[in-house]
């Protein structure tokens, strides 16, 4: 049992995720990329599909049915993995599911959508991209439901909660396994970060295990100091859940690679995609991971990443929007 396990063992949490999730490096895009190149393969998480918020889900349902929760309501986009994910779990734990969408209903659904639908959650599309609308039909949403009496578990877009952010903070502890499982010092992880849950759990990882390496999160949307402001008050908030203090400067975010804005392809996230499909048979998507290994990637060809350094990319999942 690691310090990180020992932390965390009085957290109540339901086994979700089959973990642990492999471990390996990747040799032909370290050869191409002349730098070690590790993966973290999070999308194999081994449930609803898979993919990263599976690790915040071993902890939130778990939460949810210790409140007495009937009925959990998330938010995301049409193509949320999230969501996804969420539907999943809520028929597993037979728990009526409410998602707010922004985005058009389609014609068909494709993709997350359609295992939203073929597991029954029922579905709110709100045609706006302003996040304030779309909270606000959650919050009416929600407060119908209380009016029938229901037990609402409400979730944020991502999960990203102080209870989510223990899935990661729980994951850091797995990293940490599979370092010296591998004899290997991994000085840099790489990850795609959006909605700051998963990049909060990491720093809280690392601040509980005191482990000298950078977390850099390749932002896929939002703002430098949105972001990183974020991760910092996710993780500081989870941290007093553990009695754990965040340095703000071990949160790293960099917004070079977001491109035009959420789920809009960059030639760097193209590349990436098929780079890692061609080479290494992993499939990555173009809304988050994509670009975040096109940051990994131009890291090591302009040299922000030295040829001794041992760099692990954390595959978060969302492969299935190659399907939509």
């Amino acid at each position: 049992m690691n310090i990180i396990e020992k932390k965390m063992k009085h957290i109540s949490y339901k086994k979700i995720s089959i973990l642990p999730t492999p471990f390996y490096k990747l040799k032909s895009i370290s050869k191409i990329l002349n730098n070690n190149i590790y993966i973290k393969r999070d999308d194999l998480t081994g449930f609803a599909l898979s993919g990263n918020k599976t690790r915040k889900f071993d902890y939130l349902i778990a939460d949810a049915i210790n409140q007495g929760c009937d009925t959990i309501i998330g938010i995301g986009a049409n193509q949320s993995n999230f969501c996804r994910i969420l539907s999943v779990v809520g028929a597993k734990y037979d728990m009526s599911v409410h998602l707010i969408l922004n985005g058009k209903k389609p014609e068909k659904p494709t993709g997350n959508l359609l295992i939203d639908h073929m597991l029954g959650a029922n579905i709110y599309h709100i045609d706006t991209t302003d996040s304030k609308i779309r909270m606000q039909k959650a919050l009416e949403v929600k407060e119908s439901l209380e009016k029938k009496g229901h037990k609402v578990y409400f979730l944020p877009p991502g999960g990203s909660t102080m209870t989510g952010t223990l899935g990661y903070a729980a994951g850091f502890g797995e990293l940490l396994n599979d370092f010296d499982k591998n004899n290997v010092k991994i000085d840099k992880i790489f990850h795609a970060s959006s909605s700051a849950g998963t990049q909060a759990g990491l720093v809280l990882g690392k601040a509980i295990s005191k482990w000298e390496g950078k977390i850099i999160g390749i932002s896929v949307d939002v703002p430098e100091l949105e972001l990183k402001n974020d991760v910092y008050q996710l993780a500081k908030n989870a941290g007093k859940l553990l009695d754990i203090e965040i340095d703000i400067n071990s949160v790293l975010v960099d917004t070079d690679y977001i491109g035009e804005g959420y789920a809009k392809r960059t030639p760097g996230c193209e590349e990436a995609v098929m780079l890692f499909a061609k080479n290494e048979g992993v499939f990555l998507d173009y809304v988050y991971t994509g670009k975040g290994a096109a940051g990994l990637i131009n890291y090591c060809r302009i040299g922000k990443i030295q040829p001794e350094e041992n760099i692990l990319f954390i595959h978060t999942g969302g492969n299935i929007e190659l399907f939509e």
